[in-house]
């Protein structure tokens, strides 16, 4: 299979309850946009670098903890997280350094993180907070958005 330029990856574990943003943000793109790969990050950490090959600009869609003002929230970094916010994922490194890791090996060109906060995350649980719900919603939104700009179609993720 041939990849695309453009992905977008999703993630989280959707068995830990509100962590499963990502993923459930993600799958809102599968066979949506033909020029972009949709991509099943898994609970993230150093194994996202690897995913990034080959791509010229990634999203990267996650649950985060203490991003927002309340659960819910969605925010975008255009530069990676700061490693100096409060603990943001369950990961063995955070999205913040795989990003600058990504970046310091020549990875694709663009890569921007949207982030979705957690509040908290219930182990083994697939119950999602409905503020959380609505952040996977407006996550979806400007991801949209930003797959619009870089791939100049436009899609539905409804």
């Amino acid at each position: 299979m041939q990849k695309n330029r453009v992905c977008v990856i999703g993630c989280g574990n959707p068995l830990m309850g509100n962590d499963g943003a990502g993923v459930l943000t993600m799958r809102l793109f599968e066979g949506k946009f033909p020029d972009v790969d949709v991509i099943d990050g898994g609970t993230g950490g150093f194994g996202l670098i690897p995913l990034m090959e080959g791509y010229e600009k990634v999203v990267i869609v996650d649950a985060m903890v203490g991003i927002g003002d309340r659960i819910g929230d969605v925010l975008t970094f255009e530069v990676p997280p700061s490693w100096d916010l409060p603990a943001y994922a369950l990961h063995d490194i955070g999205i913040g350094e795989v990003v600058t890791i990504a970046r310091e090996l020549g990875y694709a060109s663009d890569i921007v993180t949207v982030g979705i906060e957690a509040g908290e995350i219930q182990a083994f649980s697939q119950e999602i907070d409905p503020a959380v719900e609505e952040g996977i919603r407006v996550a979806g939104q400007v991801i949209q958005r930003i797959l619009q700009e870089w791939t100049g179609k436009s899609a539905s993720i409804s």
